[in-house]
């Protein structure tokens, strides 16, 4: 059978592949730039963060904002993230199944407890909240859809790599834990010793590890092996006491054994 002949265009499909996907990965980079940064940000503040050539910035800006990733203010001539972002993030929660089942049963915490309750997930070293049922009586704002915390500053963290083995978590957190406030644990020692507390007695707890004036209490939901998903309460420091913070611990563990009862029965996974 005859080759065919070696052309240009074959030549150049490699590097031109290779092209896309640099400027694929750079768009990713600059939309999880934007995301990490409550700021309109110039293209002098986007070149210093990410380091990219001003002229591929210009590009990449000019196509983002086309497809509504990006929106801009003419007067400063400065980005942010676009509505697209949104729209995306909501498609991820509207086709977990478990988020409906998740929302009932914040809501019967919200309501048993009198606190806010959380259900996040984790995703590597990181805690990202999927939904929240705010108390009408919270004068802190813990977290909101989307928000990531670390995982070493919070009881939801906390009960999720309780998951883990000894060994897992050596692998993946850091030596040194960056902290969040002066009571956030900050060695790996620390965290080994607060996860052999929560596997102990079923729940994660924290008093001001990951934001002034509040403490919480957390637990994995029993769906997956090892644990994904958790829920938490977040409770005014000054308006609990042990006792009461031991009584939303045990009720949280209750409930998410059996909201994990209830998902499998469901057949999700």
């Amino acid at each position: 059978m005859a080759q065919k002949p070696v052309t240009a265009e074959r030549i150049a499909t490699p590097a031109a592949e290779n092209a896309g996907v640099k400027s694929a990965r750079r768009a990713i980079d600059l939309i999880e730039t934007f995301a990490a940064n409550d700021v309109w940000l110039s293209l002098s503040d986007l070149h210093a963060r990410t380091g990219f050539p001003r002229s591929s910035l210009h590009g990449l800006l000019r196509t983002l904002l086309e497809a509504g990733w990006l929106e801009a203010d003419a007067n400063t001539a400065r980005y942010r993230l676009g509505v697209r972002a949104l729209i995306c993030g909501t498609a991820y929660l509207d086709r977990d199944a478990i988020v409906p089942f998740a929302t009932e049963a914040l809501e019967r915490i919200r309501e048993k407890t009198g606190f806010t309750a959380h259900f996040a997930r984790r995703n590597g070293t990181e805690v990202v909240y999927l939904e929240t049922r705010e108390s009408q009586h919270s004068t802190h704002l813990v977290s909101r859809v989307g928000r990531t915390l670390p995982t070493h500053a919070t009881a939801l963290g906390k009960a999720l790599l309780a998951e883990l083995t000894h060994d897992e978590i050596e692998e993946l957190m850091p030596a040194k834990l960056p902290p969040l406030t002066p009571h956030t644990i900050t060695t790996r020692e620390q965290l080994h010793a607060d996860l052999a507390r929560t596997r102990e007695v079923g729940y994660a707890a924290e008093i001001e590890e990951g934001t002034l004036g509040v403490r919480c209490v957390a637990a994995v939901i029993p769906y997956r092996i090892p644990g994904t998903d958790a829920m938490s309460c977040s409770m005014p420091v000054g308006q609990v006491t042990d006792a009461d913070v031991q009584r939303v611990g045990e009720l949280l563990a209750e409930t998410t054994a059996e909201l994990g009862q209830q998902l499998r029965r469901a057949g999700i996974r």
